[in-house]
């Protein structure tokens, strides 16, 4: 081999090897780039199937669907790297509440890689019929089954969590009661479906795995936000997601798998039912029907001061809001993250105020942040707000417009969400801040725009 490849690979596995430190998914990817370079010619087949062998991730349910490993190449690679592929594709969740087997991406969407990485290799080898088993099925019907058991103590599904660090994450942590099918769990199932599905019917033959990882995981949209970025990527993955998946499929499948459960009695059998009826229909509510929602433990929220007021549940009013400062709206994660940690402080140091004021904010990256969130009392229209929503888009709007997506998202997601979820009356009333207060709040150009959404009233009684 000649000197110079070989330093530029001891170079990669160094550089693989210092960058594994944390749970980050573009480490991930540098782990993936660093095996391929010391294993060149291999399919992103091969490469998928080397990485579950690498880490021992092995079930009969996966031997069924995708046969065994015992053909499966044995990769070459530094074994700090082979160790750190190991630790982030097998999942576990520990009685501390710790959740291993987990990934932060740019899009501050937390990703397990196991079933993302299941979805890609039905995928590739063709076996469309395998994603919904594989990816969702199980693990929903385990999650309830393990409710039924444990009511008092875990949660149907969909348990969220934070990281130690957003800048370098290296411990999760899952914020309320357990599930057996968490929201990482469920995310990381989404993507697998959606690059499962793409490499199943698109020429990837030719294309490594760090680059499908890349291109999905890593892109960056510019001031056009998402209305001028690809179509395949983690930012659209409700959308995606929405338009493949079959969810009459999903659930007959999930009732035919709890037939077979005879181990349960009569009234078990009953709360199960029940359970699965309940919890399949919560998971389209999150998932299909609701926009992402980035929880105020996820963007990094200062604690609520004092003792917050509580909603009564479902409101009549909804408030729209522009920042106008920040003035520019933010079209990444770690931008709209540290924008609503800056808000905050100024509400809080600066005003006075219990929280930030607004209950959600809207982005220009695809995502909803919570603010004081569903049931807490906001600070965003003077007497109105024990009987409101306030929604603040991140930007100044008074001579341009949010992007298309994210007033949509506003416009039809959130309103979709919180109508379907109980929080805000079908029957509701849409106005803009300057309605309730002395301000040019949401600003001339999107005033001008929600006057032509259903709901708006010109009259604030």
């Amino acid at each position: 081999m000649d000197w110079h490849l070989r330093l530029l690979l001891s170079l990669l596995v160094v550089f693989a090897a210092e960058a594994t430190t944390t749970k980050h998914m573009k480490d991930f990817i540098r782990a993936v780039e660093s095996i391929e370079a010391v294993n060149p010619g291999l399919q992103m087949l091969d490469v998928v199937k080397g990485l579950r062998k690498a880490a021992g991730f092995e079930t009969d349910l996966i031997k069924r669907y995708l046969g065994d490993l015992s053909d499966a190449h044995d990769l070459v690679a530094d074994p700090s790297v082979t160790s750190y592929v190991s630790e982030v594709i097998n999942h576990s969740l520990s009685e501390l509440g710790k959740e291993k087997g987990v990934v932060l991406t740019l899009d501050g969407s937390n990703v397990a890689l196991a079933p993302m990485l299941l979805g890609l290799e039905a995928g590739l080898q063709s076996t469309v019929q395998a994603l919904y088993p594989l990816i969702f099925t199980d693990n929903l019907v385990a999650s309830f089954l393990h409710h039924v058991h444990n009511e008092q103590t875990t949660v149907p599904f969909g348990t969220k969590g934070f990281w130690d660090s957003i800048s370098s994450p290296k411990v999760y942590t899952l914020s309320d009661l357990p599930s057996l099918a968490t929201d990482a769990l469920i995310t990381g199932g989404i993507d697998g479906f959606i690059l499962g599905s793409e490499v199943s019917t698109s020429n990837h033959l030719e294309r490594s795995l760090s680059d499908l990882l890349k291109s999905y995981y890593s892109h960056q949209p510019d001031a056009a936000g998402l209305d001028a970025s690809p179509r395949l990527i983690s930012q659209k993955r409700r959308m995606n997601f929405k338009k493949l998946v079959s969810f009459s499929l999903l659930k007959s499948q999930m009732v035919q798998a709890l037939t077979v459960r005879r181990n349960l009695n009569e009234s078990e059998r009953k709360r199960l039912d029940d359970v699965m009826n309940e919890g399949f229909d919560q998971f389209v509510h999150v998932y299909a029907v609701c926009p992402k929602i980035v929880t105020r433990s996820q963007w990094g929220a200062a604690a609520f001061i004092g003792s917050p007021s509580y909603l009564s549940l479902p409101v009549s009013y909804l408030f729209i809001h522009h920042t106008y400062q920040p003035s520019k709206p933010c079209t990444t994660f770690d931008q709209c993250a540290s924008d609503m940690r800056s808000m905050q402080r100024y509400h809080q140091q600066s005003n006075g105020w219990s929280d930030i004021g607004y209950n959600f904010v809207a982005g220009s990256d695809g995502s909803i942040y919570e603010g004081r969130g569903w049931n807490w009392v906001g600070a965003h229209a003077y007497g109105y707000n024990s009987i409101s929503y306030g929604v603040c888009f991140i930007g100044d709007y008074t001579s341009t417009l949010p992007i298309r997506s994210a007033l949509d998202m506003v416009r039809y997601d959130f309103t979709s969400c919180a109508i379907n979820g109980g929080r805000l009356s079908s029957y509701y009333y849409l106005y803009g801040h300057r309605q309730a207060d002395s301000t040019d709040c949401p600003g001339n150009s999107l005033y001008r725009e929600i006057q032509n959404w259903s709901h708006w009233e010109s009259y604030l009684p």
